[in-house]
């Protein structure tokens, strides 16, 4: 039963994602005039319908949604969503879901490769570390895909002038840029930490070199970077824009490249 209502809102949960997707695109190139209210609304639509998916799979599972590659993707895109839907609650910033969305949708789509098998849980994710190290995770990845889509539309309008901007002021998205990245380095570094204590207990060593591991902490890096630079030396614009989608990209790599390509302790996760 669960397993029929998980799959059901799963699909329901991308089509209306497409649909805000499509509208957004369409209202941003102006084709389709003010329609970025009515795309956020269908984002907010399937984001209900993407987290009745996660319940019926946390109530199937008997756990959170958080232990194998399909969960992790399905709370990822969920993630990048929720983070899209705060960052308008609060500034009204619409334009942004015709550079997010089309992320979300291909992480779920990501999602719909993987197995859904529900397995038992190993005895190393068997703990309550799971549920914080892999939620400030979601977090974090969630903010750095936000800022990524924000970044290009700072390059996008930084060829424009007046009302053919996205944004009237690019400074504003340059500003939105990095207090979305501020957040999500803070997610991260908890993520890492907490990793860290979890290893300890799961197997007595805090750092091992894992190539997860290794690949969290070259992201931290490139984010730490940027935030210095921004800091000390006020560096924004055009390279701080263009160092947060390198930034994410890192992100994309540890996220898939890493269980694809490098035999890794989080192997499980697949």
């Amino acid at each position: 039963m669960y397993q029929s209502i998980e799959n059901t809102t799963f699909m329901i949960a991308i089509v209306l994602y497409i649909a805000s997707a499509v509208l957004s695109l369409l209202s941003v190139t102006g084709i389709v005039k003010k329609g970025g209210k009515v795309a956020t609304s269908l984002a907010l639509a399937g984001f209900i319908t993407h987290t009745a998916a996660m319940v019926a799979r946390t109530i199937g599972a008997g756990r959170l949604p958080f232990s194998n590659q399909y969960e992790f993707a399905l709370s990822f895109s969920w993630g990048i969503v929720l983070s899209y839907l705060v960052l308008y609650r609060l500034y009204g910033f619409s334009a942004i879901g015709a550079f997010v969305m089309p992320l979300a949708i291909l992480v779920m789509g990501y999602a719909s490769l993987q197995s859904r098998d529900v397995r038992p849980l190993m005895p190393a994710l068997q703990s309550y570390w799971l549920t914080f190290h892999v939620g400030t995770a979601i977090l974090s990845y969630g903010a750095f895909a936000l800022a990524a889509g924000i970044s290009v539309i700072y390059l996008i309008d930084e060829k424009k002038k007046g009302s053919q901007r996205l944004v009237q002021d690019p400074e504003v998205s340059d500003m939105l840029s990095y207090r979305v990245i501020a957040f999500g380095i803070l997610m991260l570094t908890i993520v890492i930490i907490s990793g860290a204590i979890w290893a300890q207990k799961a197997w007595s060593r805090y750092w091992a070199w894992d190539p997860k591991e290794t690949w969290s902490l070259i992201t931290w890096i490139i984010y730490a970077i940027y935030l210095h630079l921004r800091l000390r030396r006020n560096w924004k614009g055009r390279a701080a824009a263009w160092f947060s989608i390198f930034g994410f990209i890192s992100v994309l790599f540890t996220f898939v490249g890493v269980n694809i390509l490098l035999p890794s302790l989080h192997s499980y996760a697949t």
